[in-house]
């Protein structure tokens, strides 16, 4: 048997850390002397001990720990190991993002921003729309992209993917979206119709990067906006250039953001 400080020092765990554990019901001693209540543990459940140290360190909640040690299936073990580990990446990704957009507002002199101004033509896109929420966009996004493919192919032949969004999904946490495909004929499959999206003149900037920072950039194209032109109501409008359907690498997606305008002055 082996005392709580001598199991401590053999598997990196504190003592506190080893009592809550076992109030908690993860790892028990495997004798508790009913006068002393002092704790004792054997050499067999130093694996466990590690195992369990292993996952704190990932963040893993206590819940989960007490679901993956009674496991007794081995590929249900790693499948609730992955699903974390999921979740821990993503959150770095969030992280990442924030903090390269921290760094770029917060750069003494950020690089100037190049706006152009443009007349889009009416057009007749094949088109999914619905009413979202903010919470919700990615997966809608996800799935509307998918029918969008099934119903056009996978391969963008006629220009990228786009997509307009309702001024109240901002503003209010839900409004309209449409996700298109520029089609020589749009099919009418599933939620998958024709749309003709209005002529607009815009004032058009990239996003470089992924996603989760470009709430930045258009920060800083709305400032733009207000400096060289008139905003007019309209929904906003973005073009995926390069995004994930593309390439793996985020640094590489480029998303154009088109900002509905009405007058511009004469030398932006």
């Amino acid at each position: 048997m082996l005392a709580i400080g001598e199991f401590s020092r053999m598997t990196h765990l504190s003592i506190r850390a080893l009592r809550r554990y076992h109030e908690a019901g993860l790892l028990e001693p495997e004798l508790v002397d009913p006068s002393s209540g002092y704790r004792y543990y054997s050499g067999d459940q130093i694996p466990t001990a590690q195992v369990i140290h292993r996952l704190r360190e990932l963040d893993v909640p206590l819940a989960d720990v007490r679901r993956i040690l009674r496991s007794p299936d081995a590929d249900q073990r790693a499948a609730l190991v992955a699903e974390h580990l999921g979740r821990l990446e993503s959150e770095l990704a969030r992280t990442r993002a924030a903090v390269l957009s921290l760094r770029r507002l917060l750069a003494p002199e950020p690089a100037p921003l190049q706006v152009e101004l443009r007349e889009e033509p009416a057009v007749v896109v094949a088109a999914v729309e619905d009413d979202v929420s903010q919470g919700d966009v990615d997966a809608w996004y996800a799935g509307a992209m998918a029918e969008l493919d099934a119903a056009l192919g996978p391969a963008p032949t006629a220009g990228p993917p786009g997509g307009l969004y309702d001024n109240a999904l901002f503003e209010q946490g839900r409004g309209h979206l449409l996700l298109y495909r520029p089609a020589a004929e749009p099919p009418t499959r599933g939620r998958v119709h024709p749309v003709r999206l209005p002529a607009a003149e815009l004032a058009v900037t990239v996003h470089a990067g992924e996603h989760e920072g470009i709430d930045v950039t258009y920060g800083e194209l709305g400032s733009w906006v207000l400096r060289n032109a008139l905003t007019v109501a309209g929904p906003v409008r973005e073009r995926y250039l390069v995004g994930p359907r593309d390439t793996d690498d985020p640094a590489a997606w480029r998303t154009e953001i088109g900002w509905p305008v009405f007058r511009v002055a004469r030398k932006p």
